[in-house]
């Protein structure tokens, strides 16, 4: 299984672009550009926007925790120091805060499905999982030089 670890990287990294990338899209560009359109055309973006991500999203999400698992179970599963380490601690933190995040997602994806998924709701969602993201990215990079 140590073999395919590039390819769960690969594909890791991809996912995590991919979706850190929508939220920041969502957040940095989508929710301020709203304000600037004619009334009703910003209500139909959010409407339009949420209806497609929601086709792709699961499996971008789903393909990212994968991998995750899969990296961490070749690495360091079987190592006794690993929560005794800074790296172990600090990968400790980030992933319990990418669980926070599909926390989030899942209770996002469900109120969509049930209807309750109103504009405010979406934007403290999509802020919220920003900055989560935000943090994760940092974490992941300090892991490395910390």
């Amino acid at each position: 299984m140590a073999y395919y670890y590039g390819l769960f990287v690969t594909v890791h990294l991809l996912c995590a672009i991919t979706f850190a990338g929508a939220v920041f899209f969502e957040v940095l560009v989508i929710e301020p550009l709203e304000k600037k359109l004619p009334p009703g055309l910003g209500a139909q973006l959010a409407e339009a926007i949420p209806g497609h991500v929601r086709k792709f999203m699961p499996v971008i999400v789903g393909l990212l925790f994968l991998t995750g698992g899969a990296m961490y179970w070749i690495h360091y599963s079987t190592r006794p120091d690993f929560f005794s380490s800074r790296f172990g601690i600090l990968l400790t933190i980030k992933m319990t805060l990418a669980f926070a995040v599909l926390g989030v997602f899942v209770t996002a994806i469900r109120a969509s499905i049930k209807g309750t998924m109103d504009l405010c709701r979406f934007r403290y969602t999509h802020r919220i999982v920003a900055g989560l993201m935000l943090a994760i990215v940092l974490l992941a990079k300090g892991m490395f030089y910390l």
